[in-house]
């Protein structure tokens, strides 16, 4: 069934924020869209949601009929957000709170179904209402500018404000695969969550398939959790907890006959094969093409990762370390305080059988590359950094160091690969740049 049309217009084929976050939410063609008009014939409405500040420059899309749940929407874990953002979240979610963003004039976008169809077989909001045993329960979702990396997430709250679950929308291959691998992880972490000194984590309520993408739904954190603050000092004894699932050590074992090694070598090869593809498929055409092997000067990018995992190999192939679990994304901002408790979240590039003290290199990484727009070369340089005024306390040797900051190197280029291949793109700030770093350090 075709997607009605009205004249006002269906969100659903622009190509901006509003546009993205709509077909990634409203996603049935059954679903009626409307802004500032009038549903189909024949259909009822299911919610309205006031669209911050307009149409070309959305921002939010906040639930209508219920105050303290769209004030909750903007108020819920301000203090985690940087101040200027939390600032402006703040003054709506006090406008929301008496009432007067419904009474503004924001524009209104108007949902509605054929009254024969059910809300919760076709409307996703209502099916996780449903499967949240909460009705009435009221969406609301943060608008972004269309980008292959982020997956749109539906923050979902009582009528009378309470948080109820997070729903992250995997609608492309990356971030389906982003979204599947945060579920593993969380399903493997309530008995270690919290214990032993492993941060506490939120637990997956459901993951389910929804118009072809892969959601996960997430409890709320602790409305009370506060950031820790961007220079904060590495947390050791969480970092080894994640690492053991807050179990005992595991005996070290050389990088060489690793199922590390063996998976890296296999991600390298299916790059190269990818490189072979794309070389065949431009032969064949006759016509110069840039794909995702070949994007950002990368030509051959699959066959010098090959090349650099067996570098990694000789290089470090008889030096033993323990391997276990990581976060993966183990930075700042995806981590809190409550009760005096470590809170993490965003699981969603966790991993085990990793060299322990992936975590520590990648939050050196991440801090030169995102915090200080560092280029990938400093942030490298910060990865050997950190690991040499923090790596001891992990029980890393020297040689041990050294295979923790190259082979997390080599991981986070697979990583971008992986990304760039799902769809997502290259992250222009990681490739070609890193793999050049790469092979710098594997020839000197």
């Amino acid at each position: 069934m075709g997607r009605a049309v009205t004249s006002t217009g269906d969100p659903r084929g622009r190509t901006d924020g509003l546009g993205w976050v709509s077909r990634a939410v409203f996603g049935d063609d059954r679903i009626g869209l409307t802004v500032d008009g009038a549903p189909p014939a024949g259909h009822r409405v299911l919610a309205r949601y006031t669209v911050v500040p307009s149409v070309e420059r959305a921002r939010f899309l906040l639930p209508r009929g219920a105050t303290r749940a769209t004030a909750a929407a903007l108020l819920a874990y301000n203090a985690l957000r940087p101040p200027k953002i939390r600032a402006v979240r703040a003054g709506l979610g006090a406008l929301a709170r008496i009432g007067v963003l419904d009474a503004a004039r924001f524009p209104t976008l108007t949902v509605s179904l054929p009254a024969d169809v059910d809300p919760a077989g076709a409307l996703l909001a209502a099916h996780l209402a449903e499967l949240l045993g909460v009705r009435p329960a009221y969406a609301a979702c943060g608008i972004r500018p269309p980008d292959p990396h982020h997956k749109p997430t539906l923050q979902v709250f009582a009528a009378d404000g309470r948080p109820l679950g997070y729903a992250k929308i995997g609608w492309n291959d990356a971030t389906r695969a982003l979204v599947t691998a945060e579920c593993a992880a969380l399903r493997a972490l309530p008995q270690a969550s919290g214990v032993d000194g492993h941060p506490v984590t939120p637990r997956l309520l459901a993951e389910l398939t929804w118009a072809g993408q892969v959601v996960a739904v997430v409890e709320p954190l602790p409305l009370a959790v506060r950031g820790v603050p961007v220079d904060d000092p590495p947390r050791i004894g969480a970092l080894l907890a994640v690492a053991r699932r807050g179990g005992a050590p595991a005996a070290p074992r050389p990088l060489a006959g690793s199922t590390f090694l063996a998976r890296l070598t296999t991600e390298a090869a299916r790059a190269a094969a990818a490189d072979d593809t794309m070389a065949t498929a431009t032969a064949g055409s006759g016509v110069e093409q840039s794909g995702t092997s070949r994007a950002g000067g990368g030509e051959r990018a699959g066959a010098r990762a090959v090349e650099a995992v067996a570098a990694l190999a000789r290089r470090h192939g008889d030096t033993a370390v323990e391997f276990g679990h990581w976060h993966g994304d183990w930075v700042p901002w995806n981590l809190g305080r409550h009760a005096g408790n470590l809170v993490a979240w965003d699981w969603e590039h966790s991993g085990p059988d990793v060299p322990l003290g992936f975590d520590l290199a990648h939050d050196a990484f991440q801090r030169a590359l995102v915090l200080d727009g560092q280029p990938a070369g400093a942030a490298a340089a910060a990865v050997d950094a950190h690991l040499a005024a923090h790596g001891a306390a992990l029980g890393l040797s020297a040689a041990g160091r050294r295979l923790v900051a190259d082979a997390y190197l080599v991981e986070m280029w697979l990583r971008t690969w992986r990304l760039a291949a799902g769809g997502a793109g290259w992250n222009p700030a990681l490739h070609p740049a890193l793999l050049d770093v790469v092979e710098k350090r594997h020839s000197g």
